[in-house]
Order: C-alpha cells, then structure tokens, then sequence
C-alpha cells in the first residue's frame, strides 16, 4: 500500500518494477546526484518512482531491512517504504531511513555533501543532530 505522497507524486513519474531493474535505477539516480551508489542496499524492491519536474523519489520493498555499513560501523534500517526529496549532492524531508546512535534509533532526515567537492557526507537526524562520514562508506559492497 503506498502513502499518501507516493499517490500526490505518482502521476508524471518514472516508475520502475523488479529488484533487478529497481537497484539498477537507484544507482544510475544516485550518480546523477553524484552521491555514494551504495546508499540503498535494499533487497527484494518492489518498485521505484521518481517524479523528476518534483524531485521525489520513493522505494518500497518487500520487508524492512537492516544494514551495516562496515567501515563506519554504523546500523541503519530501511523501511518498506523510503521516501525522500533530491537535488544534485542531497537528499532531504527523507522518511523510511533510520540508524542507531547507541541504543536509539534516529530517524535520518536529510543527507549531504557541504559543497560538491567534499569527500565527507553528512547525515542529519530528525532530533537535529548531525555527523559526517567519508564518502567513501557508502560505495557499492563488492
């Protein structure tokens, strides 16, 4: 069942269907941006939108799923439903993203880079709090 603001954005989108072709288009979407193309390793994506002219994107999948990012050491859960607003180096208004800072877990609602050659990206918390990593993170797990 999709929200209320996949319906608002759906008409005008690209939308996408299948894991395989999903992730495919999520990495190609992530270097546009010219973000890390590993920042979504979700599995089992039921589909993906993105309404170019608002800058929307969502992705469900069939369960939520928890990650690891190894070399930060840093946990973070993806609902079934991720939602977030994009512009070139930035993600913002994110929904479906949390990760865990000692036994809470935050919602993470915006993620950039300071200027677009940084090679830090920052992670900002619905609580307000906010931490930069190296991009470098976030790549494609081999």
């Amino acid at each position: 069942m999709a929200s209320k603001a996949i319906e608002t954005y759906r008409s005008g989108a690209e939308i996408f269907h299948g894991d395989a072709e999903c992730k495919k288009k999520i990495i190609g979407l992530l270097e546009e941006l010219s973000l890390p193309k590993g920042l979504f390793p979700m599995e089992d994506i039921e589909e993906f939108g993105y309404n170019r002219a608002a800058g929307f994107v969502w992705i469900t999948q069939k369960k939520s799923k928890n990650h690891t990012f190894k070399k930060i050491k840093r946990q973070v859960s993806y609902a079934t439903e991720v939602t977030t607003f994009v512009e070139p180096h930035k993600m913002k208004k994110m929904a479906g993203v949390k990760t865990k800072e000692l036994l809470l877990w935050l919602s993470v609602v915006e993620m950039y880079f300071e200027t677009p050659s940084s090679e830090k990206l920052t992670f900002k918390t619905g609580t307000g709090l906010s931490d930069s990593f190296e991009a470098s993170a976030f790549e494609l797990e081999k």
